[in-house]
């Protein structure tokens, strides 16, 4: 079991930006994914990492979201740019196949 935490969040008008980290120890080894969650709703996928960094993302953020990771550090970041109010939530990070207990995760809220 892994420990994930998420931090970066915070509040933000739109069209801002906002930097995410998810740390934990071994994350390295694994297809890292953002995923976010609104009230009411399931969590979402967002955008994932491959082992070798090639980037995926969901077409609601392609082209303004980033994800990247630093090796060295065990730590996989969201880049988030030209923020909308729906892009607001609680922002998680895991595996792509959820293996490990969900973190704290961190709010993004993002003011019209």
């Amino acid at each position: 079991q892994v420990q994930l935490v998420e931090s970066g969040g915070g509040l933000v008008q739109a069209g801002g930006s906002l930097t995410l980290s998810c740390a934990g120890s071994g994350i390295m080894s694994y297809i890292m994914a953002w995923y976010r969650q609104v009230p009411g709703k399931q969590r979402e996928l967002v955008a994932y990492i491959g082992i070798t960094g090639d980037p995926h993302y969901v077409d609601s953020v392609k082209g303004r979201f980033t994800i990247s990771k630093n090796n060295s550090v065990n730590t996989v970041f969201l880049y988030m740019s030209s923020l909308k109010p729906e892009d607001s939530g609680v922002y998680y990070c895991n595996t792509v196949r959820q293996s490990w207990n969900w973190g704290q995760g961190t709010q993004v809220t993002v003011a019209s």
